[in-house]
């Protein structure tokens, strides 16, 4: 007898390889450590021999790329997926926007991509593989929130304050990492959505946008 995953294509059962695998490095990344996460570890975690592990990703720093990519995509796609249900235009989508930010930085994707970013710093060949992802995933959110605001990211107002609240969020990503901040952390949203939407009108007198709800 064979199951459904033996019976499947070539093709499939690779993908479904390689999806076991970047699920397993993520979790063992948020969970255990940068140090814990090795090709011999992923591969006993998501049920694959280091064979076929290692076919999929030769190397560590392979395994490990790849795996930030998925997070980012996941990251990225979960900050679209919530956008969904936003507020009408006005304060309260602020700090919607605001929260949405902060808490994309707050997850447990954050949590296992910080690991990654922690041992780039004193890897210089790991960090020409991370930086370029993680500059185009702040890219890309920085372009949904300001659609999500209805302003223009070119504006140089605009750009500096989406800017600043994604460094905001990063710093409070880092705080969840030692402690349960979330109480604080409310306070700081809705402190920083009020002097961003004072920033963001004085913005858009001279550069309005009109339009829908953006991309999401």
């Amino acid at each position: 007898m064979t199951g459904p995953e033996q019976r499947a294509p070539k093709q499939d059962r690779s993908r479904i390889t390689r999806e076991r695998l970047l699920g397993a490095s993520i979790d063992l990344l948020a969970t255990q450590g940068w140090a814990a996460t090795t090709v011999g570890a992923v591969a006993a975690a998501a049920g694959v021999s280091r064979g076929a592990a290692q076919h999929h990703f030769p190397t560590r720093e392979d395994l490990i790329t790849a795996a930030l990519e998925h997070m980012i995509e996941q990251r990225v796609e979960s900050v679209r997926a919530v956008g969904l249900e936003l507020p009408e235009p006005g304060p309260d989508r602020t700090v919607a926007v605001v929260r949405l930010i902060v808490e994309h930085y707050t997850s447990d994707l954050f949590k296992a991509a910080l690991q990654v970013w922690t041992a780039a710093a004193s890897d210089p060949a790991l960090a020409d593989r991370v930086l370029p992802l993680e500059t185009a995933m702040s890219r890309e959110v920085l372009g949904i929130a300001a659609a999500a605001l209805e302003r223009d990211p070119s504006d140089a107002r605009v750009r500096r304050a989406l800017q600043t609240t994604l460094d905001l969020a990063r710093g409070l990503g880092l705080a969840d990492v030692l402690s349960d901040d979330s109480g604080r952390r409310d306070k700081i949203i809705r402190f920083w959505a009020q002097t961003m939407d004072e920033v963001l009108d004085d913005a858009g007198k001279s550069h309005p946008v009109t339009g829908g709800r953006g991309p999401f």
